[in-house]
C-alpha cells in the first residue's frame, strides 16, 4: 500500500510541473497560432460527440411488445401520432453510420462509413420517401449501394408502415408498423433472419431534428432481448 501511495504522489507533483509547463507555453503562444490550437480541440471534441451518438441512449425505454391469439404484433398508435411526424426530414443529408458485423452472433466489432440521403414528401404529402445512397457499404465497397424507403400513414390506425428495398436485393422488406411519441418513434415486425423468426424494431431519434438518430435492433425472443446493430446519425446539407 505505501508504495502505490508513493507513487500515486510522485505522478501528482508531476502533472503539477506539467500543468504548470503547459500553462508558460500556452502563454506565449502567438494570438494566430493559439486560435488554431483551440480550433483542433474543438474538432477533437466534436469527433467524440459524434462518436457518443452512435449507442444506444439507455435512457430511452422500448416498448414492451404484446401479441395477439394468432400471435401477431399488437401495435397501437400513440395519442400524438400524425402524418407531419417525418416532416423533419424533409431534404438532403449526409449521415454517418456504425453497423455491427455479424448479427445474433455476440459479435462486438462494427464498421463505420459514411453515406448520403435525399427525402420528400410525395402523394399528396401523405407519404414520405427518401432514397440512401453509399460506395461504402460493408461488403460492397467501391460499388454503388442504394435503398429505398416508403413511409405511409394510415389515417384509420393513425400507424405509420415503413417500408425498405435495397438496390442488392431488389426484395421489399416487411414494413415496421409503430408511432412517434415525444419525438421519439419505435416500429416493429416479424420477419426471418438466417431462417429464424425475430423481432424487427427500427428507432427515430428526432428530440434534436439537426441531427436524428436512427438505429435497429433484432429480437429471437418476441422482445426480451434486443441487440442493436446498426446506427446512423444525419447532418443536414445547407
Amino acid at each position: 500500500m505505501s508504495n502505490d501511495r508513493a507513487s500515486t504522489e510522485t505522478e501528482s507533483g508531476d502533472a503539477a510541473r506539467t500543468r504548470e509547463s503547459f500553462e508558460i507555453k500556452i502563454s506565449q503562444m502567438k494570438p494566430m497560432k493559439y486560435l488554431a490550437t483551440l480550433l483542433f480541440l474543438a474538432i477533437c471534441a466534436l469527433g467524440r460527440a459524434q462518436t457518443a451518438v452512435l449507442t444506444t441512449d439507455a435512457n430511452l425505454p422500448i416498448p414492451k411488445l404484446s401479441f395477439d391469439e394468432k400471435g401477431d404484433l399488437k401495435i397501437t398508435a400513440s395519442a400524438t401520432s400524425s402524418p407531419s411526424d417525418f416532416d423533419f426530414l424533409v431534404g438532403k443529408w449526409k449521415m454517418h453510420n456504425r453497423r455491427l458485423n455479424k448479427r445474433l452472433e455476440n459479435c462486438k466489432d462494427w464498421t463505420e462509413f459514411d453515406s448520403f440521403d435525399e427525402n420528400s414528401k410525395t402523394l399528396s404529402g401523405t407519404a414520405d420517401m427518401d432514397i440512401y445512397s453509399t460506395t461504402e457499404m460493408p461488403g460492397q465497397e467501391g460499388k454503388r449501394f442504394e435503398g429505398l424507403t416508403l413511409r405511409l400513414f394510415n389515417p384509420n390506425t393513425r400507424l405509420w408502415s415503413l417500408y425498405w428495398v435495397a438496390s442488392n436485393t431488389g426484395v421489399l422488406d416487411p414494413p415496421v408498423v409503430g408511432s412517434f411519441e415525444n419525438n421519439v418513434g419505435h416500429f416493429f415486425c416479424k420477419d426471418t433472419f438466417k431462417g429464424k423468426p425475430i423481432i424487427v424494431m427500427f428507432r427515430w431519434d428526432a428530440r434534436n431534428k439537426d441531427l436524428p438518430v436512427w438505429s435497429q435492433a433484432f429480437s429471437s425472443d418476441n422482445g426480451k432481448i434486443w441487440e442493436w446493430n446498426m446506427y446512423n446519425v444525419s447532418e443536414r446539407i445547407p
